[in-house]
This record gives structure tokens, sequence and C-alpha cells, in this order.
């Protein structure tokens, strides 16, 4: 295969997956937004999580300075001039997809530019209120995308690169909403084991799909060190760390390029220890270094997958954030 077109494969595939956990993200900012947080400017507090989340927090303050969460949704979920929004995520999935129209279905093709066509249909003055119903329909587009493509795509090395910037994309944009739970959504241990604390944790597994998966396994009222189990070790979660690189390594082996031995090396690594690993050894390391290390490393990975087999430079990589208490202006 063209590196070319190995290239808008993979950017296809992942600026869908980024749209739809954009609209996670904000999705879990709005329900967190509903409840209490006693803290001084506690508004901007939460909002800029979405906004350092992105890498899109700088380019945001020139444009609107203080975070507030009008501001912050339509910039990420509408405004052409962010590189991360949803409208720009979709924007280039379709430039992409029409770029390798000979390497994908119709039906594919189809779902892309009915997305796109109604994308441009809804107007940048969209209410307020009206949000949570395009986050719903952005992950309703995106699930569509990827039933059509399982159902109709032959089983071939297009397929593997399709699945490489998915799930790639998922497990970065997981470790960051998980990431971002402890650190901005919950700022004081004495608030574990509040009302507050838990139906912040049970917005962040809604915003995930996790919330009936940990009913299920688990059986019992919401644990913060469960949750992090739930979604970073448990392989049989869809959204989870270990689920993402399960994912990620078969691609890679099914690919099977020489070039590509150092990325299949980084993630067959990363996919050991998040295999062997347990609960126990991500507490005592911290779950925010251990998430920081997890970034670092799927960062890295797709710098090793662009070398070994794609043809130009990353399109837009979030820039990762550090967390070392808001910085507010």
């Amino acid at each position: 295969m063209l590196a070319r077109t190995a290239d808008n494969l993979f950017w296809m595939a992942r600026h869908i997956e980024r749209a739809e956990n954009t609209a996670r993200i904000l999705d879990v900012a709005h329900r967190s937004a509903l409840l209490p947080l006693d803290i001084e400017g506690a508004e901007a507090y939460l909002w800029y999580a979405p906004l350092n989340i992105t890498g899109c927090a700088a380019s945001y303050e020139v444009k609107y300075g203080l975070a507030r969460g009008d501001d912050v949704t339509r910039y990420m979920a509408l405004d052409p001039d962010n590189p991360s929004s949803i409208y720009s995520c979709l924007k280039l999935a379709r430039e992409n997809a029409r770029a390798v129209r000979g390497a994908i279905t119709s039906e594919m093709w189809e779902v892309i530019n009915s997305t796109w066509l109604e994308l441009n249909r809804m107007t940048w003055n969209m209410d307020i209120d009206k949000f949570p119903d395009f986050f719903d329909w952005v992950k309703d587009r995106s699930h569509m995308f990827r039933g059509v493509t399982l159902g109709t795509i032959i089983k071939d090395i297009a397929l593997s690169f399709v699945k490489l910037g998915t799930f790639l994309e998922r497990a970065d944009n997981t470790a960051r909403i998980l990431d971002v739970k402890y650190h901005i959504l919950l700022p004081s241990v004495n608030d574990v084991g509040g009302s507050a604390d838990y139906y912040q944790w049970g917005s962040l597994l809604r915003s995930v799909s996790a919330f009936e998966a940990y009913r299920k396994i688990y059986r019992d009222v919401i644990s913060p060190l469960r949750v992090a189990e739930l979604l970073i070790l448990r392989d049989d979660m869809p959204r989870s760390l270990h689920a993402c690189m399960n994912e990620v390594e078969m691609a890679l082996i099914d690919i099977n390029g020489n070039s590509g031995r150092e990325a299949r090396r980084r993630a067959g690594r990363q996919h050991a220890a998040l295999h062997f690993g347990s609960i126990e050894d991500v507490v005592a390391q911290g779950l925010h270094e251990y998430l920081t290390e997890f970034l670092d490393q799927i960062a890295l990975l797709g710098q090793d997958i662009r070398a070994a087999y794609l043809s130009r430079r990353d399109q837009f990589e979030p820039v990762q954030s550090r967390w070392n208490g808001m910085q507010m202006q």
C-alpha cells in the first residue's frame, strides 16, 4: 500500500474517533457543571479541563480569555479556527476519505459525506441547551461509521490502518479523560466519598459508555479505584487502555512491514505492561504519573508509526497536558 493511502486511512479514522471523544469530553464537562464545586472561580476551573485535555487552552485564551461554559463549548464543538474542534475533525476526516475513495467502500464514504453535510446545516448560534443532543449526534455518527466499516470493507491492510488510527486515538483520549477526573473535578482528597464525588464518577463512566459495564462487573457502589481498574486494565471494556492496545498491537502485526519493527516493539511493551499489570501497581506509581507516562508512550508510538508507514507529519496532535494545578489568568 502507498504511504499516502495508509496516511489518509489512518487519519480518516483517527479524526472521526477524535470528534467522538471531544464530544464525550464536553459531555462530561456539561454533566459536571451541574454539580457543586466548592472552590473560588469554579466555572473557569471546571471549563479549563476540556481545553487542557485537548491542548487548545492557549489558542482559546487568545480568542476568548477566561474559560466560560458557553464559549468553551462553541470553541471545541463548532469553531473552524480551532483545529481540534469537532467541526475541524469531521472536515479533515471527509478530506482524507475523499482522497482514498478507491480504498474505502461507498457506504463508508456516504456516512462521512452525509455527516459533513448535516454538520454544515447546523448553525454557530446553536442554543447551549441543544449541545447535549449535538454530542449524542456526533457519537451516533461515529458509531455508524465504525459499524458500516466493519460490515462492508474487505479485511485487508486498509482495515488495519483504520483500526490503528481508531484505537490509538481512543487510548489517548481515555487516558486524558480519566486523568482530568482526578486532577480537576476532584481537586481535594476531602471530597472523596461525598455525594458530589459519586455523581462525578457516574458522569465519567457514562462519558465513556462504561456505566452499565461497571454495574455488571462490580455490582457495588462506584469506587474510584475500581473505575480506574475498569478503564485501564480490563480488556473486556471496549474503551479501556488494555482493550485499545490489544487492537493497536494486532493491527501492527497484521500490517507487518519490515520498517515497523520499532512501532511493534513499543506497542508490544505497552500492551504487556497492561496485560500483566495490576491496579496496585498503578496506585503505587500514582495514577497521574501512570497516565502521564502512558500518554508519553502513545505519543512516541504515533511518531514510530508515522516514520514507518505514513507519508507526512501528523495533521493535528493535541498537546499533552501536565496537571500541576490550574493555570488561570
